[in-house]
């Protein structure tokens, strides 16, 4: 979504990762955010702590989060949504375009320049498997607790797991 306003913000995938963490908890601090996208979305979608805090001071500044302060305690900012937010929010729910994705495996990158595939395969597959045991448990102990579209998401990653680990094998099969 963006605006042909000078005072508004071009809205990108992590303010609306900060809009729709705040539109899920109710109201949350900046750190709030931070957490939930480390404990959720993070193996899909990873986000550097301070772009949280620089995307919570633009979206407050343009008016798509409301701020006040927590009485007593560490004084904490809590922010909500505003129904400017709400609508940015809705409207990037609904729309369907899609954008390339950009696959940032370092260990492909160091195929690339010349990496070894026996150096790379094993600790790919190993740490890819892992992965994938994670995601699985994660399935299977909180399945029925997720949303359809949290499933679908938990789902993707799986399958990206699987289609990883697949990969590095023909890599290493290709050298023996």
């Amino acid at each position: 979504m963006t605006d042909s306003s000078d005072s508004a913000p071009r809205l990108t995938t992590p303010s609306f990762l900060v809009l729709g963490f705040v539109d899920q908890l109710g109201e949350a601090s900046p750190y709030d955010v931070k957490v939930e996208a480390a404990r959720t979305v993070a193996p899909f979608w990873s986000m550097p702590h301070a772009q949280v805090y620089a995307q919570c001071d633009r979206l407050v500044e343009a008016g798509l989060l409301s701020e006040s302060r927590q009485s007593g305690g560490r004084n904490r900012r809590l922010l909500r949504l505003t129904s400017a937010g709400r609508a940015a929010l809705e409207e990037w729910l609904a729309d369907s375009a899609v954008a390339p994705v950009e696959a940032r495996e370092r260990g492909v990158l160091k195929l690339w320049f010349g990496g070894l595939p026996e150096v790379h395969s094993p600790a790919q597959i190993a740490e890819h498997r892992r992965t994938l045991a994670e995601y699985e448990e994660l399935a299977e102990t909180l399945g029925d607790l997720l949303t359809r579209g949290q499933r679908e998401a938990l789902e993707f990653g799986i399958r990206y797991e699987r289609m990883t680990i697949d990969f590095w094998q023909w890599v290493e099969q290709r050298g023996e």
